[in-house]
């Protein structure tokens, strides 16, 4: 299982919370206002647009913070923050890389907290360039089955665009090419016994760096952290943690 994988896993199994879905639908809000802004507010038409709708509309949220959302980044509504998409790159305890996108209306305030995080928890903050090369663009799919053998769905999966794909109970984890995410997505769409969590487009390692269970544990701390930033939309990493670690992190 990928440093990719094992961190989407960990944020899937974390159950949300009351208090904490108000923190999710504005990181939900904010990708498809972005996503609005830059290809426009009709989905069919927008695919980056198409995929933030669903994956909000998946987690709960409320049809009318979508449409308002939509309507913020189109430009018929012109209230609101002017976001901008900010990428942080870094290192954790141990040397795994990680990236950081945010959407930000303030960039030095995003700065010096993001770097706050990365100092206490024993990692540092990188130049521009220094880890992102060890990441490529990839469509991701998160499902979940109902009934259904996930080895069956996996194979069928490779014939409709998947390139890789990773078994956790129940769920499964697929990665496509950038250009296969739809055909992919829609393949799921139609399966009886599929639920999408979500779909989209990740950082995801060239290759992973096993740490050792001190190092991991630092490590996942770290990447919560960033996580519960307000204006940190991802976080990525190629770290590779092991099992008695990802397990308790899990729970």
């Amino acid at each position: 299982m990928s440093g990719h994988s094992k961190w989407s896993t960990i944020k899937h199994k974390k159950a949300i919370t009351d208090q904490r879905r108000g923190a999710l639908f504005t990181k939900l809000a904010r990708e498809i206002i972005v996503a609005a802004r830059e290809g426009g507010g009709d989905a069919e038409m927008n695919f980056r647009l198409r995929l933030a709708v669903n994956n909000a509309r998946n987690s709960n949220m409320p049809n009318d913070n979508i449409d308002r959302a939509i309507k913020k980044g189109a430009g018929t509504d012109s209230g609101g923050e002017q976001l901008h998409e900010v990428m942080y790159e870094g290192y954790a305890p141990g040397g795994a890389a990680i990236l950081v996108q945010a959407l930000t209306d303030n960039r030095n305030r995003t700065a010096a907290e993001i770097r706050s995080r990365f100092t206490k928890a024993g990692g540092n903050l990188a130049e521009s360039g220094a880890v992102a090369w060890g990441f490529e663009t990839k469509g991701t799919v998160h499902v979940t089955l109902d009934g259904l053998n996930p080895d069956d769905l996996a194979l069928e999966a490779v014939d409709a665009g998947a390139e890789d794909f990773t078994i956790d109970g129940n769920s499964i984890e697929f990665t496509a090419s950038h250009a296969d995410l739809a055909k992919l997505r829609s393949f799921l769409e139609t399966k009886a016994g599929v639920t999408i969590d979500t779909a989209e487009f990740a950082m995801v390692p060239k290759t992973t760096v096993l740490l050792d269970q001190a190092k991991a544990q630092q490590t996942i701390r770290l990447l919560e952290s960033l996580e519960d930033l307000d204006d940190v939309q991802k976080v990525y990493s190629n770290a590779d943690f092991p099992d008695e670690v990802l397990a308790a992190a899990s729970r």
